[in-house]
């Protein structure tokens, strides 16, 4: 991942530029984002998480090498070149065994990490923050290091060019999947400035007890904090550009290190530019994708009501109401109101969980059916503008001709809509 490397040693001299993490397994929103980067002939950080892709499957079903395979069938689909990708693991540790005790765990986490880098993820995030079975739920900086230097030596082992990988870590991270049910809408406070110093001086010194000094150490790129914004399922925590700079002083002494923010999701186009300058270089979205897919979605039903109200098809809220009722783990411990409230927050929340049920035999179907029933000839335009926005319309119409279709050019339009600010920040102007 030396383009990374490059990307952050200009963010350090000035340069203000950031590189956006697309957090995500759907597959049209993969499209979106691939098909932008071809656009502006910029690079793409596609990352997948331990709980998404796993030595077991994850929850996607997908092993690391399948993910890799599986971005690269959507990049020959759409005449993207593969090789403008970039694959990152985030929050690769023992958190998806974390009911285990550490042994195990950690076990299970040296398998995933080997098996990242054999496949060709070269942005490793070492996240070793969560306690297992009997510990805090929290681990301290040297514990978390010294697992994440365990891991790194594994990193290193696993792969016959050690020099193209790159290393995050960090302790201060939101959860994967990001938005935390339980915070009210009471800002966010960004992360002490003794706290970031002590956990690079955790990982220097753990890295340095295995004799890592001279190889991970020298490759380590990042230290994910908080600056100071979240989102929840009904409200977005704002960052605040005109508070003081306290992180960036931070990194003075270490050349080679920057900032990753998660949960960027949802916040204001100028605040990307601003997180760039405060030398965060890679800024994580994932959820804002496919709540932005899930609206897409949706406004073309409303759309088929009226080109095709007598289509033989199910209306896709309702089947995505009856999956989300029939499994209710993905969204039950992240939501919480009445009945009417938690109803609203399965469709609309910004935590978007529904992007969970997408995969799902019976929604796979109903959106067939769906674009099945809106057909090859695109509608009048007053119609779509009754559901879509004119940006969006307008982008849809430059996608034409690289999308299926005319709606699955909306698909891609309402994606690439909510990803373009993060793409200022990669030195290219809208």
């Amino acid at each position: 991942m030396r383009e990374l490397r490059d990307l952050i040693a200009r963010n350090r001299n000035g340069s203000g530029e950031a590189l956006p993490s697309v957090c995500s397994a759907h597959p049209d929103v993969l499209a979106a984002a691939l098909l932008l980067a071809d656009e502006w002939d910029v690079p793409l950080l596609i990352e997948a998480t331990s709980n998404q892709v796993n030595q077991f499957g994850g929850y996607t079903g997908m092993t690391p090498p399948d993910f890799i395979s599986f971005i690269r069938g959507i990049a020959a689909r759409t005449g993207v070149d593969a090789s403008r990708v970039l694959f990152g693991g985030d929050h690769l540790g023992p958190q998806a065994w974390r009911d285990q005790s550490a042994d195990i765990a950690m076990a299970n986490a040296r398998d995933l990490v080997a098996a990242y880098v054999k496949a060709g993820f070269t942005k490793i995030h070492l996240d070793c923050s969560e306690g297992c079975a009997g510990e805090p739920a929290a681990v301290g900086d040297a514990l978390s290091a010294a697992r994440a230097a365990d891991l790194a030596a594994v990193c290193e082992a696993a792969t016959a060019d050690p020099t193209a990988l790159s290393y995050m870590f960090g302790t201060e991270v939101p959860p994967p999947g990001g938005a935390r049910a339980e915070e009210g809408p009471i800002g966010i406070a960004p992360t002490e400035p003794a706290n970031a110093r002590a956990t690079i001086g955790a990982h220097r010194d753990a890295f340095a007890a295995l004799g890592l000094e001279q190889s991970a150490w020298q490759r380590a790129v990042g230290l994910v904090v908080q600056p100071g914004l979240e989102f929840a399922p009904d409200h977005i925590h704002r960052f605040d550009i005109a508070s003081p700079d306290l992180l960036s002083p931070v990194l003075d002494g270490h050349d080679g290190l920057s900032f990753e923010a998660h949960s960027t999701d949802y916040q204001y186009p100028d605040v990307f530019p601003a997180l760039a300058q405060r030398h965060f270089a890679v800024l994580k979205v994932g959820p804002a994708l496919t709540f932005a897919y899930r609206q897409a979605i949706y406004a073309l039903d409303g759309v088929a009501s009226w080109l095709a109200p007598d289509a033989d098809r199910q209306p896709i809220a309702p089947v995505m109401e009856a999956l989300m009722l029939d499994n209710p783990k993905n969204w039950a411990k992240h939501y919480a109101g009445d009945a009417a409230t938690l109803k609203l927050l399965r469709h609309f929340s910004y935590a978007d969980r529904i992007r969970y049920y997408w995969a799902q035999p019976q929604a796979t179907e109903a959106v067939g059916q769906l674009l099945a029933a809106l057909g090859t000839k695109k509608p009048v335009a007053p119609l779509l503008e009754q559901y879509f926005a004119p940006d969006v319309i307008a982008r849809a119409e430059r996608l034409e001709s690289r999308s299926p279709d005319w709606a699955r050019a909306l698909i891609y339009a309402e994606v690439q809509t909510a990803l373009v600010p993060y793409f200022a920040c990669v030195g290219v102007a809208t």
